[in-house]
């Protein structure tokens, strides 16, 4: 085990080495930023012994917080055991066996498949390959158009960050061309004169009219988060949801539930689409799943 470095000389090495998403590069040459030392249950402590309450939950994640002692046992049996094998080529092992099966009792019952990924961003790129996959076997290749929303995020690889609606995101791989966005339910900051249960209607006809003018036969499904959560935890109108899958399940257009964020426990329930009365055809998780 190396030695540990003071404060100083960490932030240095930081500073010299490690390349940070999400961060403002020339900020942090300037001002540097934090070395966090160790957590306890909802608590992070940095290495200048500031103990601060971690509003964040690591990155949406650690949902338990860090210091369940059964996570940690699990985790140390589970390294002294078997760290690691693939599941390809029909291999698999208990934990990942019981983890599917475990995932599917907590889901609605038309929910029986689970594939595992390393993030959710691979999950989300694996859900793009997944409906056109369908909607070819079903012999309707034509159908490949995926519909977002702005101010989404669902991921940082090439595909994830297509279907997120963030500027940011776009401006150097500009996105793939059959991902779409419209408005997204943020009745603060787009309502106008309207109450929150009239825009939220009027934010779910935004889906409708892009798919009137993309063409309902090309459109393979619409992606979303029940909470947005990263683009402001954007809580929709009570009507938006129920109004949104109508328009789908009229249409034969695929719903992907993005429950990154909002999964297991987060808006009150295992997930936020329980919380909104809707059910999914897809459903992305990741982050809380292992708690971190």
């Amino acid at each position: 085990m190396s030695a540990k470095l003071d404060t100083k000389a960490l932030k240095q090495l930081d500073q010299a080495h490690h390349l940070h998403p999400f961060t403002d590069f020339a900020d942090y040459a300037r001002h540097g930023g934090r070395i966090v030392s160790r957590a306890e249950h909802i608590y992070i402590f940095d290495s200048d012994g500031n103990k601060i309450q971690d509003g964040m939950s690591g990155l949406w994640c650690c949902n338990l917080g860090y210091s369940q002692e059964r996570i940690k046992t699990a985790v140390a049996d589970q390294l002294a055991e078997l760290p690691f094998y693939n599941n390809f080529f029909r291999c698999s092992n208990q934990p990942a066996t019981e983890l599917a099966a475990r995932l599917c009792e907590v889901t609605p019952d038309r929910f029986q498949r689970v594939f595992f990924t390393n993030s959710g961003s691979e999950a989300n790129d694996t859900q793009i390959k997944f409906v056109h996959r369908y909607f070819d076997l079903l012999g309707k290749p034509e159908k490949k158009l995926i519909i977002s929303r702005h101010n989404a995020y669902h991921g940082s690889t090439i595909g994830a960050s297509s279907l997120g609606g963030m500027s940011a995101m776009h401006q150097q791989t500009m996105g793939l061309d059959y991902i779409h966005h419209i408005l997204q339910p943020h009745w603060f900051e787009e309502g106008a004169d309207l109450d929150p249960e009239e825009f939220g209607v009027f934010a779910a006809k935004a889906l409708e009219t892009a798919i009137d003018e993309l063409g309902e036969d090309k459109v393979a499904a619409f992606i979303a988060e029940p909470v947005q959560g990263a683009g402001g935890v954007i809580v929709p109108p009570e009507s938006y949801w129920p109004e949104v899958k109508r328009i789908l399940d009229e249409r034969d257009i695929l719903l992907i539930s993005d429950e990154v964020i909002c999964g297991f426990g987060r808006t009150g329930r295992w997930f936020g689409f329980e919380t909104y009365g809707v059910e999914p055809d897809l459903v992305t998780f990741a982050k809380a799943v292992t708690n971190g």
